[in-house]
């Protein structure tokens, strides 16, 4: 597949859609985060088996891997927009249930498995649509900054915001912070249903056209773009690390350093401030490298900082560690979806952004797992030395298969944007 890796210079603007997605997007994330940090906490209640409270974590991603391809090729033939709303509507039912489940004292780990399989599953087919949305709601050259705006906000609402609010919700009942998240599911589901865009346009599907084929055709889009291949691998890695990391990161912090839910949320919210600055860097950082490598810079940051916190027992160190994380995870994430979406033909974004995620998520369950078994044998430390080990891995996987980036306005011959020809 050739193609540019252009690294955009404009801002996306507010109108046109991009303004509304946006807000959806943030709401949604502030709920998200609350649900997020609650779930551990409310599982370290429930069982003190480390293996069963990285479960919670590894059965968020399970469905990648069985629903994940299955999303995207529906993405890719529905109306991006109705499929987000919908599927927010639901999420925002199933979690509202789950808090009054909570609120009566029926809270279990099973039921907590239940929540994350189920929230994931309708996931697969809400971030494909809308990674296939937003080429359409912006400019090609503001592509990149919307992505960093979009990430930056929702970085913004889920830590800093969201962060210091869980242990005040805690307080008020170990449901509040659940009902919370069901509240902005359905309020993002309106903001999106709102959106005023025109169906997508399509080539009519060939004759005898089947789910199946059309997932092929993603699979095989994916294993030909060098680029993409290559950072597909090394976000596999690196997704492999962080399963171990996050699923085990309440107990590291907790049981290792001793410093309770505060300190937990206080993790949480360097991590949050720390992906607001790479919010603002990832661009910056893409103009004077190229985004290929700018992956390289993120990912030895990264590691560095998971080595800090591994060996380094206090919290300040956790904190450093976690802010940088942030920092670099943000500017890796910008880099990555817009190199994704930049290289991808207009009608086969769902596709692809669904073959990426699936095989470069497919590590995350088994790194949970991962995690609480390092955990249990080697000490609550040993998660953070794992996934520095897997992100030195990623950086050097990603060395022999960089290619230079072409600069803005200067396309490679024989090229395309990865836009239809009108």
């Amino acid at each position: 597949m050739a193609t540019i890796e252009t690294v955009g210079v404009r801002a996306p603007g507010w109108r046109g859609g991009f303004g509304r997605l946006w807000t959806a997007a943030v709401v949604s994330r502030f709920g998200d985060a609350l649900r997020t940090a609650a779930l551990p906490l409310l599982a370290v209640r429930l069982t003190d088996d480390p293996l069963a409270v990285a479960s919670v974590t590894a059965c968020g991603y399970v469905p990648w891997l069985l629903f994940g391809l299955l999303g995207g090729a529906v993405a890719d033939r529905v109306d991006q927009r109705r499929a987000m709303w919908a599927v927010d509507t639901v999420r925002g039912l199933v979690v509202a249930c789950f808090a009054l489940a909570v609120a009566l004292g029926h809270a279990s780990v099973p039921l907590l498995l239940a929540l994350a399989f189920s929230l994931t599953s309708l996931q697969t087919l809400f971030d494909n649509a809308s990674t296939a949305l937003l080429p359409s709601l912006v400019d090609p050259e503001a592509l990149g900054g919307a992505n960093a705006r979009l990430m930056t906000g929702q970085q913004v609402a889920g830590g800093l915001l969201a962060g210091p609010c869980v242990p005040l919700l805690l307080a008020a009942g170990a449901y509040m912070p659940f009902a919370a998240d069901a509240g902005t599911y359905l309020l993002a589901a309106a903001l999106v249903a709102s959106l005023r865009t025109r169906p997508p346009e399509r080539e009519p599907s060939p004759a005898g056209s089947t789910l199946r084929a059309e997932i092929g055709d993603g699979l095989r889009a994916l294993r030909r773009d060098r680029v993409l291949r290559a950072v597909c691998a090394a976000t596999l890695l690196c997704n492999i690390g962080m399963g171990a990391l996050i699923g085990t990161l309440v107990l590291q912090v907790t049981g290792w350093l001793h410093a309770g839910s505060a300190g937990y949320a206080a993790a949480m919210t360097a991590y949050a401030a720390g992906s607001l600055a790479g919010g603002f860097l990832a661009q910056r950082i893409a103009r004077r490298t190229g985004r290929a490598r700018a992956l390289l810079v993120a990912g030895s940051v990264q590691t560095s900082s998971l080595l800090l916190m591994g060996t380094v027992r206090h919290l300040g160190a956790l904190l450093a560690g976690m802010l940088l994380l942030g920092a670099m995870g943000m500017v890796w994430n910008v880099n990555q979806i817009t190199l994704m979406q930049s290289r991808s033909p207009a009608s086969m974004v769902g596709r692809i952004a669904s073959a990426f995620r699936t095989a470069s998520t497919s590590g995350a369950p088994l790194g949970a797992l991962l995690g609480g078994a390092v955990a249990r044998m080697y000490g609550l430390n040993g998660p953070a030395l794992l996934t520095a080990v897997l992100f030195a891995l990623a950086v050097t996987s990603l060395i022999t298969a960089r290619e230079p980036d072409v600069p803005v306005g200067a396309p490679r011959a024989g090229a395309t944007t990865g836009r239809p020809t009108p």
